[in-house]
């Protein structure tokens, strides 16, 4: 089993910071992707940042310039720095890691998702 807690989330009013950190527990082997991922209220999920085992980082348009994305591959953990918040980053945010359990094994795991309310 891997479990996938995120945690950050909160209210801030726009143009303030916040971090978010998501940490893997459980039978893991190696953890190649992560990434974070949101769902605002009627809208689809979609990629915020994502990053490779290798330290690739991938952006969504909307992301670039003021979120960041990291990862500690020692402690299975990832954050997403969000800077210059704005009302229409609203969202639950979802941490995703694609996870080997064994050399063969794995999958796409999600967190449960933490919600982050930004106001005008």
């Amino acid at each position: 089993q891997v479990q996938l807690v995120e945690s950050g989330g909160g209210p801030v009013q726009a143009g303030g910071s916040l971090r978010l950190s998501c940490a893997a527990s459980g039978s893991i082997f190696r953890v190649n992707d992560m990434g974070w991922y949101r769902q605002a209220p009627g809208k689809q999920r979609e990629l915020v940042a994502d990053i490779t085992n290798g330290d690739s980082t991938n952006y969504a348009d909307s992301a670039k310039g003021r979120f960041t994305i990291s990862r500690d591959n020692a402690k299975k953990t990832t954050l997403l720095q969000m800077n210059s918040l704005k009302p229409e980053d609203t969202a639950v945010y979802y941490c995703m890691m694609q996870v080997k359990t064994s050399i063969v094994r794995g999958g796409q795991y999600w967190g449960k998702g933490t919600l982050v309310t930004v106001s005008s």
